[in-house]
């Protein structure tokens, strides 16, 4: 795939702006071997890479797993290098954006049976990685930001009018310190397996599903029971479900309308929420 684009840049038309999106396949797990496979020599390589704390003493199949994740993780890294070399030799690096990012990320059957649909960190925080004209100074935004902000950031990079129905934000404004105010928390919609809705602030994780659902089949529900509470200042790597503990029922009942708030404003109906029982 590096080796097509690479191709693509040398050949391009030189009097036209370009856009490329390069989507490398692996580690998403999509084979039929049912395992994460990195580059040959993976296994030995980040045998002993240090476990995230959200890992570190849990179940699922990490163990065995990470290393090869890591190893295609990497090989990403090293093919990114290629392409910014190219765009060196080609001298257009001072003129082009790169942007490097994921769609989500893996919880290793830590949090459910699967890898990836749950509202928890692990899937869900991604990185998130700028560089070129207006993306300089090494600069780190702690605001809460979220893949639906893409596409009006990539339309202001381009210079083309960014449409008032598009429910993201250009991030350029933000890195710039030209905004006075963003939002407060980011909402996740999870399907294919749970059907379930989730906000992320800068402290609080907040999750809900509907159990009678099918998330192969059904895109939302009008009945939800929550699911998950966390700290993420006290419980960064939330080992600590809170959502049955009743000393946080203020909070939950805080969330609760901040989540049926942005499900409406995603253009769903504003469900029923009940509550979890209490422990």
């Amino acid at each position: 795939m590096t080796g097509i684009a690479l191709e693509k840049l040398r050949n391009r038309k030189k009097d036209r702006p370009l856009f490329m999106f390069i989507s490398y396949l692996e580690p998403h797990h999509q084979n039929d071997h049912g395992h994460f496979e990195g580059p040959i020599g993976s296994k030995d390589r980040f045998a002993n890479y240090s476990v995230p704390g959200d890992l570190a003493g849990m179940d699922g199949d990490w163990a065995r797993e990470l290393p090869d994740y890591l190893g295609a993780v990497n090989s990403i890294d090293y093919n990114l290098g290629r392409i910014q070399a190219e765009l060196e030799d080609l001298r257009i690096q001072d003129e082009t954006v790169i942007i490097y990012t994921s769609d989500h990320g893996c919880h290793f059957r830590t949090r459910n049976a699967e890898y990836k649909r749950s509202c928890h960190e692990g899937s869900i925080r991604i990185p998130l990685i700028a560089t070129g004209p207006g993306f300089e100074g090494g600069k780190r935004i702690e605001q809460l930001v979220s893949l639906i902000d893409l596409p009006p950031t990539l339309m202001e990079i381009g210079g083309v009018e960014v449409p008032k129905y598009m429910r993201g934000r250009s991030l350029l404004p933000l890195i710039e310190e030209k905004v006075e105010s963003w939002r407060k928390e980011i909402f996740v919609q999870i399907s294919e397996s749970p059907v379930g809705r989730a906000i992320r602030t800068d402290r609080w994780k907040y999750s809900v599903r509907a159990p009678e659902r099918d998330g192969y089949r059904d895109m939302g529900s009008d009945v939800y029971v929550e699911e998950f509470l966390y700290d993420l200042v006290e419980d960064p790597f939330e080992r600590k479900n809170l959502v049955s503990d009743p000393e946080y029922d203020a909070i939950r009942a805080n969330l609760v309308e901040t989540l049926k708030r942005r499900m409406w404003a995603a253009g769903e109906k504003a469900p029923q929420i009940l509550p979890a029982e209490h422990g």
